[in-house]
């Protein structure tokens, strides 16, 4: 007799999908915590001198990685597989150019030191909106050429698996997901090489010192994404990508704001103006001597 086949997709009611649904909701409502706690304390120096306007666009983004993992999981459909991957290259090419931008303000603010540096007329929120709004471009541009040229769709691959139908998203010709993927590992190379050139700057800038880390993080993450993505099919290959994502996001935001929502909610005495001067006095004589 014909024995029906088991439709194989990463679902919601299943142990896996639940766990990566969980994990993708307590990371949205942790940067959402982080973000109300920024809007909190935004008049303090230690938030203030982050770039208000960067630390809440990337908050904001990072919110939106976690939340967009999920469109990942559940039974494919024609709009999901035609969103899924490119709204999740927008949006870390958006959060990967936010990193840049606050890694170039931070070196432009210590060349500007000086009333008549030419560096003082780049600063300001327009060079961090200009350099957001040409990185994040490209990749809004590469994604509607895939959506308009060839979309993803929903497919039943029955050949991959004896005995089971993988119900999976075919992403359409893959030089356009190669690219995707390529362009944001580029901006993320390019982010924490900056970051890394700048990683000596003195005490009060040493957010660099932040993002040289979560930078390190974020693209050890994707390393170890290529080989376990590629030797894995059905289900676990949408689960290795749900859970990279997951965690470069996760190391963003813990590497970037864990240790100023520390000092700001545990360590106020060190959230002063004064502080920031001693600790940038201090860098000065360290990098003089």
């Amino acid at each position: 007799m014909c024995v029906p086949k088991v439709i194989e997709f990463l679902s919601y009611e299943e142990p896996l999908g639940l766990m990566l649904t969980t994990t993708a909701t307590f990371l949205t409502i942790l940067a959402a915590a982080i973000l109300c706690i920024f809007l909190w304390y935004r008049e303090t120096p230690i938030v203030r001198a982050n770039n208000l306007g960067l630390s809440y666009l990337l908050l904001l983004a990072l919110m939106l990685c976690f939340l967009c993992s999920l469109v990942f999981i559940g039974r494919p459909t024609s709009l999901s597989c035609m969103v899924r991957q490119t709204f999740f290259g927008v949006i870390f090419s958006v959060s990967i150019s936010s990193v840049l931008a606050k890694t170039i303000l931070v070196i432009m603010a210590f060349k500007a030191t000086s009333h008549h540096s030419p560096w003082r007329r780049w600063l300001g929120p327009n060079t961090a909106n200009r350099v957001v709004c040409l990185c994040s471009a490209f990749q809004i541009i590469i994604c509607t050429v895939w959506i308009l040229k060839s979309p993803p769709f929903p497919e039943m691959n029955m050949d991959a698996k004896e005995g089971k139908i993988i119900f999976q998203c075919n992403e359409g010709h893959l030089i356009f997901f190669y690219c995707m993927m390529g362009y944001m590992a580029f901006l993320a190379a390019v982010s924490f090489i900056v970051a890394f050139l700048a990683r000596t700057l003195p005490g009060s800038f040493n957010e660099t010192k932040l993002i040289t880390f979560s930078m390190l993080v974020f693209v050890s993450v994707w390393l170890s994404f290529i080989p376990a993505y590629t030797s894995t099919q059905g289900k676990y290959m949408v689960a290795v990508e749900v859970f990279t994502i997951q965690s470069s996001s996760a190391g963003l935001l813990g590497c970037i704001f864990f240790p100023k929502c520390f000092i700001i909610v545990l360590k106020p005495k060190f959230n002063t103006r004064r502080h920031l001067i001693e600790k940038a006095n201090y860098g000065n004589k360290m990098i003089k001597s």
